[in-house]
């Protein structure tokens, strides 16, 4: 059956949600080998996969390529790590808008205007009547690491941005991924040391296989048949579909308040992607 008629916006909602699903899923291993433990194994997982897929020659991409490709990798294990640690302790549905602060920020510096700086101002509107700091309930530190998360994206975007010009996909992702399963290798592998069973470690792999794996390959299909703009539109769907999983996986509840924060979050991404688009050629 040939894929040809399905349109682009497929691929990208099912990356997408194959992402959230993946990342609640991630916290049945959490019991087991920690957050940072359960995030090193589906690092590794994924690097296996890249290096068996890809087998680079890592002589032929170049000296500054490789540096770019290397902090690529740093900022791919700060974003998974502390993504791991964020929704261990606050949970999936919360961690997702607080992360989605870290794109925004990148969309608005992008922006020629400066009157798009009140699209994170609207954006953390929605982070405080997802959390409701008013209540005491939330942890400061699982903030913190959200937070920490959405920095990483950050970073990850602007340098994903550069290595695209550079490298293509799978051939990048062939050296970040394992720097990044390296990289994460100093808090993870002391979370999950004497819990390496194999059941574990064929976890860590499905896990890897499930992300990056297959949401880059449909995002790599969703990209040929959308636009730039259209796809990043599309990805501020992401808090939404971590608050399905995380209502559904995980039994997370959110009140009325919580889900209209989630919305505003969404508002404010589809309009800084709108306006904070980069300039071609």
């Amino acid at each position: 059956m040939k894929s040809q008629g399905v349109p682009g916006w497929v691929f990208a909602v099912a990356a997408m949600a194959i992402l959230q699903f993946a990342a609640a899923v991630t916290t049945q291993l959490y019991p087991v080998v920690g957050p940072a433990g359960a995030g090193w194994l589906r690092l590794v997982g994924g690097a296996i996969i890249f290096l068996a897929l890809v087998r680079p020659d890592f002589r032929s991409y170049g000296r500054s390529n490789i540096r770019l490709l290397v902090g690529l990798g740093l900022a791919t294990a700060l974003m998974t790590i502390s993504f791991q640690f964020a929704v261990a302790t606050i949970g999936l549905s919360m961690t997702v808008p607080i992360q989605f602060l870290g794109p925004l920020t990148v969309g608005v510096l992008r922006a020629k205007k400066r009157s798009h700086i009140w699209w994170p101002v609207l954006a953390l509107v929605g982070v405080i009547a997802v959390t409701q700091p008013w209540t005491g309930s939330i942890d400061p530190w699982g903030v913190m690491w959200a937070l920490l998360a959405g920095c990483g994206w950050a970073l990850y975007i602007v340098m994903t941005q550069a290595a695209g010009d550079r490298v293509s996909g799978f051939t990048a992702l062939a050296v970040t991924i394992p720097v990044a399963a390296i990289a994460a290798t100093f808090v993870g592998l002391p979370s999950a040391w004497g819990h390496l069973d194999v059941w574990v470690v064929l976890a860590g792999l499905g896990l890897g296989i499930l992300m990056p794996v297959i949401p880059f390959a449909l995002e790599l299909v969703a990209l040929q048949r959308l636009t730039a703009a259209a796809f990043g539109t599309l990805s501020a769907g992401e808090p939404a579909l971590a608050a399905i999983f995380g209502l559904t996986l995980l039994g997370e509840r959110l009140d009325l308040i919580q889900v209209a924060g989630i919305g505003i979050v969404i508002i404010a991404a589809v309009a800084a992607e709108r306006t904070g688009r980069r300039a071609v050629g």
